[in-house]
């Protein structure tokens, strides 16, 4: 199993912008396919951003030209950057080992009107 920590969370004002990490374990990271996700009170959680199979990305249309996801394989690390950010990006955001169980334990990102 691999041990995956976010962080980076925090509160922010709409339209402000933060950048979330997520550190895994191993060895193998650069062959991980990695993605994000989200989960709001009372909703189920949601694919945000995520590196396909063949090394592209892609994004939740809600998302789309203000989240950016990347990775440095050097530090076994996975980003996400969010620029203008709305209220209705508040949510726990997770990191995933896509097609596992590897989940982080999540970081809080409040957004504030």
């Amino acid at each position: 199993q691999v041990q995956l920590v976010e962080s980076g969370g925090g509160v922010v004002q709409a339209g402000g912008s933060l950048r979330l990490s997520c550190v895994a374990s191993g060895r193998f990271f650069r062959w991980y396919r990695m993605a994000w996700y989200r989960q709001a009170p009372g909703n189920q959680r949601e694919l945000v951003a995520a590196f396909t199979s063949g090394g592209s990305t892609n994004y939740a249309d809600s998302v789309k030209g203000r989240f950016t996801i990347s990775r440095d394989n050097s530090k076994s690390t996975v980003y996400l950057q969010m620029n203008n950010l709305k209220p209705d990006d508040t949510a726990v955001y997770y990191c995933n080992r896509r097609d596992t169980e590897d989940w982080g334990q999540g970081t809080q990102v409040t957004v504030s009107s």
